[in-house]
């Protein structure tokens, strides 16, 4: 397949592996992988010619927020899902707290804290308070048997239930949502890194009250800055379309404090320009950590999430969970050893949000097993024009630290 290119206005120097010298990790002295820094993340938006041009377009209209560009976004990824709404925002986040404030979130609002911190943000700014439940330890998103403990412990006091598609891994939907109608609560999903998953073989998008999908630079799919919001509630999408700006219909009238939380034309025509190359992408992105894996090989005490039989991943990142006990070294210690050879990481997400120092008022909760997951993930460079070579690279650096665990593990306490 053609491999999408760089952004034609972008004029970064390939990082591209060094020759073999050794099997000897850069933090014990060898080589490092590659000469020059890979970077975590690239957006991929190919020849921008046209999308120049529509920037042109939009410019010279006068109309810079409340336009025809942001409608034909909303009615191409309402097609592309096959729901009936979808609202676009100025991020996931705010797309988020309308939904919140929408459905009256105001109690207890169950959530995974395996997750970015504006999945609780946006609780907050609702008005509810974060109830932090576990998460699977296959699959790392919401475990629907734990999120029932916690609402059952919270009784009439939770008012809503909130799950993450945590690096693009579907949730277990059909069990979370029995979670919630047992309970008689809405269910909204933060799809942040989700546009592109699918469910048994539905599109994510199309569960819960509500899924905001995030379309910031490090997605698959970019406005620069933006969020998408889809929803089969024809009532629910009105009040959001209203949220999004102040809560006015026109007439200054406010009818609730709505936010400031218009899509721009520029940032709509970005996103269509970047949904056009989302099927490549989701393709490219499914080859690389096919290849990822491949090459890395035997190696005892990583592994990836695990996706349920018919499920698809965007595979917003290539996400390796590191078994300490069974590898011999961290995921923080693999992530600065993977400094070392010229590849970026993350680990995401450390510390958890209940851990953060925004949410120590809350009442502690014990979760070790997301206190367990949130040290034992890395996530590396990742972006859908890497080319395979780069990809080769990654897991030669990964390969040759966990080939060296022992000494670079003593290396780091030393």
């Amino acid at each position: 397949m053609t491999l999408l290119t760089t952004p034609t206005t972008t004029t970064t120097k390939k990082a591209a592996p060094r020759k073999r010298t050794g099997d000897l990790p850069a933090v014990l002295g060898g080589d490092p992988v590659f000469g020059e820094r890979l970077p975590l993340v690239r957006p991929a938006l190919g020849d921008t010619s046209a999308l120049e041009r529509r920037y042109a377009d939009i410019l010279g209209s006068g109309m810079l927020t409340n336009g025809p560009t942001v409608r034909e976004l909303e009615e191409t990824v309402a097609a592309r899902l096959g729901v009936a709404h979808v609202v676009a925002v100025a991020s996931c986040t705010s797309g988020l707290m309308l939904v919140l404030q929408a459905i009256g979130a105001t109690r207890h609002v169950v959530l995974p804290s395996l997750t970015f911190s504006a999945s609780a943000h946006a609780v907050m700014w609702a008005g509810g308070t974060p109830a932090f439940a576990e998460v699977s330890e296959d699959s790392l998103t919401l475990d629907p048997t734990d999120a029932e403990r916690v609402v059952s412990e919270l009784g009439d006091d939770v008012s809503a239930m909130t799950a993450t598609h945590v690096y693009g891994t579907p949730c277990r939907t059909q069990a979370l949502q029995q979670v919630a109608d047992r309970a008689g609560i809405p269910l909204v999903y933060d799809a942040a890194h989700g546009l592109g998953s699918m469910r048994a073989g539905t599109p994510v998008g199309n569960f819960g009250v509500a899924e905001v999908f995030s379309l910031s630079p490090t997605k698959v799919v970019v406005a620069g800055e933006g969020g998408l919001i889809a929803t089969h509630d024809a009532d629910l999408a009105r009040q959001l379309r209203l949220g999004r700006d102040y809560g006015n219909p026109g007439d200054y009238d406010t009818r609730f404090a709505g936010l400031n939380a218009r899509m721009s034309e520029l940032h709509a025509a970005t996103a269509l320009h970047s949904l056009s190359l989302l099927d490549q992408a989701l393709v490219r992105r499914r080859e690389m950590v096919r290849l990822f894996w491949a090459e890395l090989g035997e190696v005892a005490g990583v592994r990836g999430p695990i996706l349920d039989e018919g499920d698809v991943s965007t595979y917003k990142d290539l996400t390796v969970v590191v078994d300490e006990a069974t590898a011999g070294v961290s995921a923080a210690e693999v992530g600065r050893a993977l400094a070392a050879e010229g590849v970026d990481s993350r680990h995401y997400y450390d510390p958890p949000i209940h851990r953060q120092q925004a949410y120590r008022h809350l009442p502690a909760r014990s979760l070790p097993l997301t206190d367990r997951l949130a040290g034992s993930v890395v996530s590396p460079a990742l972006w859908s024009h890497m080319d395979d070579d780069q990809v080769r690279g990654i897991a030669r650096a990964f390969r040759r630290i966990l080939h060296h665990a022992p000494a670079v593990h003593e290396q780091e306490i030393a």
